[in-house]
C-alpha cells in the first residue's frame, strides 16, 4: 500500500526570543558597569560583552534546533518507517557554544540503534556538531593539532570542543569524503575550475615527502602533486594542491592529477602542458603516458644538484675549482640552447680524468638519460617555468608542516583526513567541498498523513 506523507510544521519559538528581548537591557547594564574608564581593563568589558552575545546566540540556536524535532508515533526517515523509542536531552556543539535540546529518538527495528529525527533534518555532524561548528572545527584542525585548536578556541571564547572531539572530526569527515571521493572531486572541479584569460600554460608536477607512519615501521613516502596555471611570463596564477598518504605507485594521486588536467584543458585546449618533476622513473611513466603531450622538463634545481655533486666529487667539495666549474656549467645549462650537450661533454671529460669515480659516472648517466628534458633555455624563452618549486612547497605545507611535528606518527586514515582538508583549503576549494560533506549528514524525515501529531510536537 502506498503511504502518503504530510509536511512537518514549525512551531513558534520561545526561549530564543526571550533572550533576544532581554539583550538590550543586559547590554545597558554592562555599559553602566564599565561606565568609568578607571574601574577596570577594557579587555574585561570585551570579554563580558562577548559572553553575553554568545549566550544569546546559544539560546536562539537552541530554540531553532528544537523546531526540527519531531515527536510522533511513526515517522519515515529516508523513506523507511521508524517508530518512536523515547525522548531524551542531548547536548550539541554550536559555533557559539553548547546547547541542550530534548528530542525524540526513533528505531526502525528492534535491536537497532535509535536515531534522532532532529539530527537527520539539521545535519548534525557525528551526533555532536552543528553544521557551522563542524565546518569551523574542520577548518581549524586542518591547520593546527587538536590540542592547539582546543587552546585557540578556549582563548577565543567561542565553542570549546575537547581535543578528542577535534581529533575524531576530520577522520569522520574523511571517511565520508573517501566513500564518494570521485563524485565529490568532479563536483568541486566543475564549480571551481575557471581558467583565466591570461593563462598560457598548465604546469603539472609530482613529488613525494617521507611521512612518519605508526604501523609501517618508520617513514613512507606520501605523494604530493600540483596543477598550476601560469601566464605568458611564467607567473603562477593559481594552483591546485593534492596530497595522498603512502600508496603503491601514487595510484590515487595520479588519477586525481589526470582528472584535473582534463578539466582545465576542457575549458582551454590551447594551453601548453608543461610537465616538471625530478628524475624518478615512476613519475615520468605517468606524466608521459597518462597526460596529453607537452613540454617535459627535469626540475632545473634537481639537475644542478647532480651537476654540483660531480664537480665536488672530482675537485673537492670546498675547492675553488669545483665552485668555478659548477658556476660555469650551471649558467650554460640554464641559458644556452645546447647547454645540456656542453654539460655532458664536460662530464665525459671528468669521467675520463677520474675513471674510478662512481659518482661522476652516475651523474653522467643521469644527464644522458634525461637530456631530452633539459631544454631550459628554450622553455624560459617561451615564458615557461623550469623548476618544481610549486610542488616542493606543497610537500612542505601539506605534509611537513602538519604531519612531521615532534613525536607525531600517523595511520593512513588519520593522515589522509588532514591531507584532504589541507589540500582543499590551500587550493581555495574548501567552500565548494564543505556543502557536499554536510549534505551527507542530512536525510529526509516525513510522517504518514494519518498520524496525528501530539500537541507538544515540534513539526516542520
Amino acid at each position: 500500500m502506498e503511504v502518503s506523507h504530510t509536511p512537518l510544521d514549525k512551531p513558534t519559538p520561545r526561549n530564543g526570543w526571550t533572550a533576544l528581548q532581554q539583550l538590550p537591557q543586559r547590554v545597558s547594564f554592562l555599559l553602566k558597569k564599565y561606565e568609568s574608564p578607571n574601574t577596570s581593563e577594557f579587555e574585561d568589558f570585551e570579554r563580558e560583552l562577548h559572553a553575553l552575545f554568545a549566550h544569546t546566540e546559544c539560546a536562539v540556536t537552541e530554540e531553532a534546533l528544537a523546531r526540527y524535532d519531531v515527536d510522533l508515533p511513526v515517522v519515515f526517515i529516508d523513506g523507511e518507517m521508524h517508530r518512536r523509542a523515547c525522548r531524551c536531552a542531548q547536548t550539541y556543539l554550536t559555533a557559539a557554544g553548547p546547547v541542550s535540546v530534548t528530542r525524540t529518538l526513533y528505531r526502525a527495528r528492534r535491536g537497532e540503534r535509535a536515531v534522532a529525527a532532529l539530527e537527520r533534518r539539521v545535519g548534525i555532524v557525528e551526533g555532536y556538531w552543528t553544521p557551522l561548528a563542524a565546518r569551523q572545527g574542520a577548518m581549524l584542525v586542518s591547520h593546527l593539532t587538536p590540542r592547539d585548536a582546543e587552546e585557540v578556541l578556549a582563548t577565543l571564547g567561542h565553542m570549546q570542543p575537547s581535543k578528542s572531539s577535534l581529533d575524531r572530526l576530520p577522520k569522520a569527515l574523511s571517511t565520508r569524503w573517501e566513500a564518494q571521493r570521485e563524485h565529490f572531486e568532479t563536483t568541486v572541479r566543475k564549480a571551481s575550475v575557471k581558467v583565466p584569460e591570461t593563462a598560457r600554460a598548465v604546469v603539472v608536477s609530482l613529488d613525494g615527502v617521507m611521512a612518519p607512519m605508526r604501523h609501517a615501521g618508520g617513514y613512507r613516502e606520501a605523494g604530493c602533486a600540483t596543477v598550476s596555471l601560469v601566464d605568458a611570463e611564467g607567473e603562477r596564477l593559481h594552483s591546485v594542491r593534492m596530497g595522498r598518504m603512502p600508496e603503491s605507485h601514487k595510484a590515487t594521486l595520479k588519477t586525481m592529477v589526470a582528472a584535473e588536467v582534463e578539466a582545465v584543458l576542457g575549458q582551454r585546449p590551447d594551453l601548453t602542458v608543461v610537465k616538471i618533476a625530478d628524475g624518478a622513473k615512476d613519475n615520468w611513466t605517468f606524466l608521459c603516458g597518462a597526460l596529453p603531450e607537452g613540454v617535459e622538463l627535469i626540475d632545473f634545481y634537481h639537475a644542478v644538484e647532480h651537476l654540483k655533486d660531480a664537480f665536488d666529487s672530482a675537485h673537492g667539495a670546498d675547492s675553488p675549482t669545483a665552485a668555478a666549474q659548477f658556476k660555469k656549467y650551471r649558467h650554460r645549462l640554464r641559458h644556452e640552447p645546447d647547454g645540456v650537450h656542453r654539460v655532458i661533454r664536460a662530464l665525459v671529460y671528468l669521467r675520463s680524468k677520474y675513471p674510478g669515480n662512481e659518482r661522476i659516472a652516475q651523474v653522467l648517466g643521469y644527464f644522458r638519460g634525461n637530456r631530452h628534458r633539459m631544454g631550459y633555455a628554450d622553455a624560459k624563452a617561451k615564458g615557461l617555468p623550469i623548476g618544481s618549486g610549486i610542488v616542493e612547497a606543497a610537500c612542505k605545507t601539506l605534509v611537513t608542516e602538519r604531519l612531521k611535528r615532534s613525536g607525531m606518527r600517523w595511520g593512513a586514515r588519520g593522515g589522509q583526513a588532514i591531507l584532504t582538508l589541507r589540500s582543499l583549503v590551500q587550493s581555495r576549494r574548501f567552500d565548494h567541498a564543505w556543502p557536499l560533506l554536510a549534505k551527507t549528514y542530512r536525510t529526509s524525515v516525513a510522517c504518514p498523513d494519518n498520524v496525528v501529531p501530539l500537541r507538544r510536537a515540534n513539526i516542520h
